[in-house]
């Protein structure tokens, strides 16, 4: 019995003074009972964006978007010598600041409370510092070399680069994003990280500050609105991204709009900044963001008794990471950094980024090769981590001096990578997160290998792109006569083009048999199509068509893709007998003179009705449209007069439609 109670006093005393070494604690509550918020109307604690998020990804409202219950945190915060910090409704918990142990003792006595635990040591700044500075590998800034500070225009593409800006976005092909109208517009990224220093009055985010591109900011250390006066990692993390300086440095996504949340506090290490981190996820969710982008990572801190082992890497243990797969659950894409231990002896992936629907982010340069730094994965559940890689080795960023400079880190590749992914999901807002990443994947130089050191590989946001293309586009075709009619939706900008090919009963290969071109338009966008394609010499049976997209039509970077297949069934050959249609004796269409060696020939067409939308199309032999002609006649004969000078020898076939219905067809023959 007394060797038994000493060890209970021994036990009493070891909790007692490790408790007394923390002054914030993580307070857990048991439920969310006497709630004075409703699933029913969640305008109450979401905004509308994030209600339209959830209703446009068939995402339900369930207890974790409720706010925790609000007497709780006023019985927590009225107890005497406690400050409340933060409140995470998704941990259903509250973290607090106090230094006196009756405080936690009464806490731990409500009934509502399922635990007190600690979570860092004073903060006040006379703590001993941080074991080690977590972003040293990326505090080394290099200024831009001055070839590399050119301003003319260095291709045809929408933004003025620069040298050094092109080289990375061309890694991913990412121009091809921006050149068809996908910067960002409309998209909201929200930044966790350090600080964001001195961002309103640096050059790179000139166009953001303008533009109105920053939305809101909060800083979950301080808890103020102020993040301007801290830390310049998440600033310069903000520049890879939002940078507008022609002809030196353009972000990813410069058009995107942002949410800058400071939840790191760069003076120290304690498991309290993963709970911010979680409060600023929370945020991003509640304000409606798409993208949280995260530079930060977790596995050692100050005190070693919070440290992580590598089997926590599992993507279910951590607070951070349990947080990010919940906003990923909310329908969020959450990109973080890998971290920067490739080289020390962690040498693994930190958290969150081992989230099993986090994207982790390794770090490459601009010609593909990785980062010494970079972590490596997999995660310890055996998940491919990192999920990809971007550039984080000399990667662009706005330096505290109004400069542009490189520095190294994987904490810079993930910005880069948000930002294209964002220009990619502006393209597809119909697919969701979970989509768009696997889009990522599917487009990585290593999505067939994948290994421990960029995952999937570097996404081609081309590839990427034309991937999501072939899901989304639609088409079908139908037969009237020996007309058919190809309908199909696409998204497109004008400066893409459209083909039809052909392949008839008894055919093996497909044939080209018209060109469309998009309708007007520089921003992507859905638009539907019609392509009438008249059947001359076709047999009854099947008939296949395909629509190729030419997405890309520079010569140095052609692109194209088939974006669907379609198929009609003719009960009857379809072939010419001089009018083309089977009752000739009504209706006629025929040309005089036949063949022609002249500027022009006569079309007649006889029909015992008037035909108010009578288009007439000119077929070369293999079925591609040359020309068409609007016209009307009434009841009765009608002549039009056919230019033909610029037709070459051969022979041709003239369809007359009554509106899309084939009237008839007669062939023509140039001499």
């Amino acid at each position: 019995m007394k060797k038994l109670l000493l060890l209970f006093i021994v036990a009493l005393t070891f909790v007692t003074e490790s408790q007394a070494q923390f002054t914030r604690y993580i307070v857990k509550l048991k439920d969310k009972g006497n709630n004075p918020f409703s699933l029913a109307a969640p305008a109450n604690y979401l905004s509308q964006r994030a209600i339209d998020r959830r209703t446009r990804y068939g995402i339900a409202i369930d207890s974790t978007d409720l706010p925790v219950t609000p007497s709780y945190v006023t019985q927590i915060g009225n107890v005497p010598n406690v400050t409340i910090l933060n409140v995470s409704k998704w941990l259903n918990a509250v973290s607090i600041q106090t230094s006196d142990a009756n405080a936690i003792t009464t806490i731990n006595a409500l009934p509502f409370v399922k635990s007190v635990s600690g979570l860092a040591a004073r903060g006040t700044g006379d703590e001993p510092g941080p074991t080690r500075n977590k972003f040293i590998v990326e505090e080394t800034i290099t200024p831009l070399p001055v070839q590399a500070q050119r301003t003319e225009q260095l291709t045809g593409d929408f933004f003025n680069y620069g040298t050094s800006s092109f080289n990375e976005i061309r890694l991913h092909n990412g121009e091809f994003l921006h050149n068809i109208g996908l910067r960002g517009q409309g998209m909201h990224i929200a930044m966790l990280d350090g600080g964001f220093f001195n961002y309103t009055s640096l050059k790179a985010f000139d166009s953001a500050n303008t533009n109105s591109q920053i939305l809101s900011t909060w800083d979950f250390v301080s808890r103020n609105a102020t993040v301007t006066d801290d830390h310049p990692h998440g600033m310069q993390c903000l520049s890879t991204i939002a940078a507008n300086i022609p002809g030196q440095f353009v972000g990813k996504a410069p058009k995107a709009s942002f949410h800058l949340f400071r939840t790191e506090d760069v003076a120290t290490e304690y498991p309290i900044e993963e709970h911010n981190w979680v409060c600023g996820a929370e945020r991003a969710d509640s304000a409606g963001s798409d993208i949280i982008s995260s530079s930060l990572g977790y596995y050692d801190f100050d005190n070693a008794v919070f440290n992580y082992t590598y089997s926590n890497m599992d993507g279910n243990t951590t607070m951070a990471v349990i947080g990010a797969d919940l906003a990923a659950k909310k329908g969020l894409i959450v990109f973080n950094s890998a971290g920067n231990e490739g080289g020390n002896t962690w040498h693994f992936l930190v958290t969150p980024s081992d989230g099993d629907s986090v994207v982790a982010v390794g770090a490459v340069n601009t010609a593909g090769a990785v980062g010494n730094f970079s972590s490596f994965g997999p995660s310890a559940d055996g998940q491919v981590k990192p999920d990809m890689a971007s550039i984080g080795v000399a990667a662009l960023v706005q330096t505290s001096s109004n400069t542009v400079g490189s520095a190294n880190g994987t904490s810079f590749a993930c910005p880069n990578m948000a930002g294209l992914g964002s220009c990619l999901w502006q393209g597809f807002p119909e697919y969701n997160n979970m989509k768009i990443i696997q889009a990522l994947k599917k487009a990585g130089s290593k999505f067939t290998t994948p290994d421990d050191r960029i995952g999937y590989g570097i996404p081609d946001m081309r590839l990427a792109f034309t991937n999501l293309l072939t899901e989304y586009a639609t088409s079908s075709a139908s037969a009237n006569a020996c007309n058919a009619t190809i309908n199909w939706s696409s998204k497109d900008v004008a400066a893409m083009k459209y083909e039809i090919e052909r392949k008839a009963p008894g055919e093996t290969v497909y044939t080209k048999v018209g060109d469309v071109n998009p309708q007007a338009g520089i921003i992507l966008a859905n638009r539907t199509y019609v392509f009438n394609n008249p059947l001359v010499n076709v047999n009854a049976g099947t008939i296949s068509y395909r629509i190729r997209q030419i997405v890309d039509t520079a010569a140095a970077s052609f692109t194209a893709v088939y974006i669907d297949t379609a198929e009609v069934v003719i009960s009857a050959g379809c072939f010419t007998t001089g009018t083309g249609n089977p009752d000739p004796n009504k209706v006629l269409v025929m040309v005089q003179p036949n063949p022609v060696n002249g500027n022009t020939t006569t079309l007649v067409v006889e029909t015992p009705y008037a035909v108010p939308n009578m288009p007439v199309l000119i077929y070369d032999a293999k079925g591609s449209l040359l020309m068409q002609l609007k016209d009307s006649k009434l009841t009765g004969r009608k002549t039009i007069e056919i230019p033909v000078s610029r037709l070459p020898a051969g022979k041709y076939y003239i369809t007359v439609l009554n509106g899309q219905k084939n009237i008839g067809t007669t062939e023509l023959i140039k001499l």
